[in-house]
């Protein structure tokens, strides 16, 4: 079977793992990704943020990468596209002010396309008001902003993910392998071990 066409939406100072890991990882398994990123172009760089859990009352943030976008935001159709991803980090605070971004956000809520979100990715979500009566989960720092906006908020562990029909999201990068299993199994891929 062919690999999907995914979406993902970044930004500057998103989260460094939550982009790079699975956008590398849903290639490796035959899927296409583009990343963009509004008023941003194809090979243009947006700068992101590694967020580590280092025994303080929050995340610490340090300088990550220059990560390249290989497509344009102002190009795309979200018709195209089979699921679509939106990671963490700081950018989603900004990006949910765009209304071409919750515009996006809507058109994969309307056909019942795959959704993974992540840790902050959750609160471009919660601004698309496509999170009401969902079970959710999301960076515990939004748990109130994802309640306010009528989710039915789970707190789970940060390497756990939560699902709820096509959405799959997560607390934070830790739980990746879940969440990524998961995002998988919503668009249908199956990948077998020969022993």
């Amino acid at each position: 079977m062919a690999g999907k066409k995914l979406l993902m939406i970044v930004g500057d100072f998103g989260e460094d793992y939550e982009i790079m890991v699975p956008f590398q990882a849903l290639q490796m398994v035959g899927h296409t990704v583009h990343a963009v990123c509004p008023e941003k172009e194809e090979g243009d760089t947006i700068k992101t943020a590694i967020h580590d859990f280092e025994g303080d009352q929050t995340y610490t943030e340090k300088p990550g990468h220059n990560f390249a976008l290989n497509a344009t935001f102002a190009e795309i159709d979200p018709a195209d596209y089979h699921g679509l991803i939106v990671p963490g980090g700081r950018a989603p605070e900004y990006l949910r002010t765009y209304d071409e971004v919750l515009d996006i956000v809507n058109h994969f809520v309307e056909h019942n396309k795959p959704i993974a979100s992540i840790c902050h990715g959750l609160q471009i979500l919660a601004a698309a008001d496509i999170v009401s009566n969902k079970n959710i989960t999301a960076y515990p720092a939004c748990g109130p902003e994802m309640i306010t906006a009528g989710a039915d908020y789970e707190d789970v562990d940060p390497t756990d993910v939560v699902v709820d029909g096509n959405l799959v999201t997560s607390p934070a990068w830790p739980g990746h392998p879940k969440w990524l299993a998961a995002f998988l199994e919503v668009l249908g891929t199956k990948i077998s071990h020969s022993e």
